[in-house]
């Protein structure tokens, strides 16, 4: 194995240790979320106060690099304009409990909501369903193997990727870069 292939799976390890029989995010799994995830996906506006504006998903967002940098914190533009990802365990909404609703942190877009929000134990936060036409996916072969990577629909900010190791009725867990989001509590 020479020092490229080698450096390559050290790099690689943090995302792919996940995936693996009998690891922490296999032995993470939460109780089954409700039932009825279309019932779910369709009353998110439910947990945003009231006269909250959401943009529309198909009011697409385009702004040049510069306006991107200057709406954007540093690492947030590296994760959502140049496809990076933050360091496992560091976001603070990995310990996001409160109701409410998820949006993206480039055009606040509303794409996840708490209820989908569960712990996988991988360090960023995670959610087994979406909030419908939130986001566009892609296949990304940047690694070993073919992973599945979701943007958000109005700006094409990069969010993170989707695995089929999540928890029952979906199986799905969007695994999202917290920079990437913005959360909004509800307000009674």
């Amino acid at each position: 194995m020479n020092r490229r292939h080698f450096l390559t799976a050290v790099l690689a390890a943090p995302w792919v240790a996940p995936l693996l029989p009998g690891s922490r995010a296999a032995q993470a799994a939460p109780a089954a979320p409700p039932s009825g995830i279309a019932e779910m996906q369709a009353r998110w506006r439910t947990l945003l106060a009231p006269g909250t504006p959401v943009p529309p998903a198909g009011e697409l967002l385009a702004l040049s690099n510069a306006e991107w940098k200057k709406r954007l914190s540093p690492a947030a533009y590296n994760v959502m304009r140049e496809d990076g990802t933050e360091r496992a365990f560091t976001s603070e909404l990995n310990n996001e409990k409160r109701a409410g609703v998820f949006v993206c942190a480039g055009c606040a877009l509303p794409v996840f909501t708490s209820e989908m929000k569960y712990d996988s134990g991988t360090g960023w936060p995670s959610f087994f369903t979406t909030i419908p036409g939130a986001f566009q996916t892609k296949p990304d072969n940047g690694l070993f193997y073919t992973r599945t990577e979701y943007h958000c629909a109005r700006c094409g900010g990069h969010h993170g990727h989707v695995f089929n190791d999540g928890p029952p009725p979906t199986n799905q867990r969007w695994c999202n870069n917290g920079v990437a989001l913005k959360f909004v509590p509800l307000k009674a």
